[in-house]
């Protein structure tokens, strides 16, 4: 039996080792996916619900577990954790209440003809989740697939295999056999999972793992939801609450280790509050001390592996070398685990790896422009992502005329982006295909189906 180690990113120890899904176990998921998909359809969406709710219950009772083995896993401070399995988890019920909305049937009349629009499940979803929120991504795909009727055969991150088998388990104490099966491996259990006879793939991660599967699913005409990376600008007006902005600017930049496809990763500053701002982020990001994410007073955690430290290093190393300003950190911490320190970085060039490529790491980078409208909506749009955006300004018109112009999934205006519960999340450009979230979101796990038949006008 070949095996994978689950290695602890604070320490560099293997937690275990884990069972690579072999191709003929994978083959047998997905069979038993399929075979237990008919029913589980035509159980209804009240008796589906209430199992999950069940299954939502039995995982909150055993938050701290959980919450443990994520920063085990992948060495985010112990808080973070439990926020994010107490915020995930207990979102179910909302996801639930939304779903009931969207699966609602609606009727059309007119030419003596009534027709019926009801939402039928697309049968077998693969579910292939990251490692920065172990228990958060997975439930944005799981529970909308479940619930709309879809079985599922779920493959988490192979850096978080632990916390995904976890999780799994949760469910699968309140469903019936084979509507939610585990898969573990690495990128070939994941490829093979997409290859197979799934009807959809429901994808958070890489921009460049997106467009393989959307090439493979393309085979087969498969369905997708494709969550992917970004490269988040947040532009700071003159007129702007400088503080609130730079408060936003580090949090967000620094928040998981900067492992998070929404995290600031260009911050765009007039050049007449430049300086002031540069000083106020900096005494913000020497707050951020890094450690084991077990130890109090920790805000970041290691890096998930050697891997990805390499890749912010030499991110990093290349921007100074093409002439930006080291302002803080910047230095590959030696001794066990793969920390990187807080970084702040000003005027890194716009051609850099940097400015151009998700970064997925600790770095605060600061630019400036000139406080024109039309230039930092011109900075905001230079990249082939879009997720995600921030504008804070004193004036909230210019704000939501400017969020407008940005092209991408969601904008914060004076606050940072994320919006109101059942507000759909959207990737876009190369930042995604399809989405997320809310009525509108849950739909794309759902084929309309249309039944018409004659009516006295």
């Amino acid at each position: 039996m070949k095996t994978f180690p689950d290695i602890d990113p604070a320490t560099g120890e293997t937690l275990a080792d884990i069972p690579i899904t072999s191709p003929e176990e994978l083959a047998s998921a997905v069979a038993r996916a399929r075979a237990a998909q008919g029913e589980w359809s035509e159980l209804g969406f009240e008796k589906r619900a209430a199992l999950l709710r069940a299954a939502a219950q039995g995982l909150l009772a055993r938050k701290d577990e959980l919450a443990e083995l994520v920063t085990r896993e992948m060495g985010k401070p112990l808080e973070d954790a439990r926020r994010e399995v107490q915020g995930f988890v207990g979102g179910i019920e909302g996801q639930l209440v939304e779903m009931e909305r969207a699966l609602a049937p609606e009727i059309l009349r007119g030419g003596g003809c009534e027709t019926r629009i009801e939402r039928d499940p697309l049968g077998v979803v693969a579910a292939i989740t990251p490692w920065n929120f172990p228990i958060g991504m997975p439930l944005e795909i799981l529970v909308p697939a479940l619930g709309t009727g879809n079985t599922v055969v779920f493959k988490p991150s192979e850096h978080v295999p632990l916390s995904g088998a976890r999780l799994a388990e949760g469910f699968q104490a309140f469903l019936p056999e084979g509507v939610l099966v585990l898969v573990q491996g690495a990128g070939e259990v994941g490829a093979a999972l997409v290859e197979a006879d799934v009807d959809m793939i429901g994808f958070v991660g890489s921009r460049e793992t997106g467009k393989r599967i959307m090439e493979s699913a393309s085979r087969g005409l498969k369905r997708l939801v494709l969550e992917l990376g970004g490269k988040d600008p947040l532009i700071v007006f003159g007129d702007a609450d400088l503080e609130a902005a730079a408060e936003c600017a580090v949090h967000h930049s620094l928040r998981n280790t900067g492992q998070v496809c929404c995290s600031v990763e260009r911050i765009y500053v007039d050049e007449s509050v430049a300086e002031r701002f540069e000083a106020i982020v900096l005494e913000k990001a020497r707050a951020w001390k890094h450690g084991s994410g077990f130890t109090e007073g920790v805000k970041m955690g290691p890096l998930v592996s050697e891997e990805q430290r390499r890749k912010v290093t030499e991110q990093v190393e290349a921007a100074v070398a093409a002439g930006a300003r080291l302002l803080l950190g910047g230095t590959r911490l030696e001794g066990q685990g793969w920390f990187y320190p807080a970084t702040v970085l000003a005027d890194a060039d716009e051609s850099t790896d940097l400015s151009r490529n998700e970064t997925f790491g600790p770095v605060v980078s600061l630019s400036r422009f000139s406080g024109d409208e039309d230039e930092a909506v011109r900075l905001a749009n230079d990249t082939t992502y879009g997720l995600g955006a921030n504008v804070y300004t004193g004036d909230l018109e210019r704000g939501q005329r400017i969020a407008r112009r940005i092209r991408s999934g969601q904008v914060g205006v004076n606050r940072y982006l994320g919006g109101v519960a059942g507000a759909p999340w959207v990737g876009a450009r190369q930042s995604g295909f399809g989405f997320v979230g809310g009525v509108d979101g849950h739909r794309q796990f759902t084929l309309p189906k249309s039944i018409s038949y004659p009516v006295a006008d």
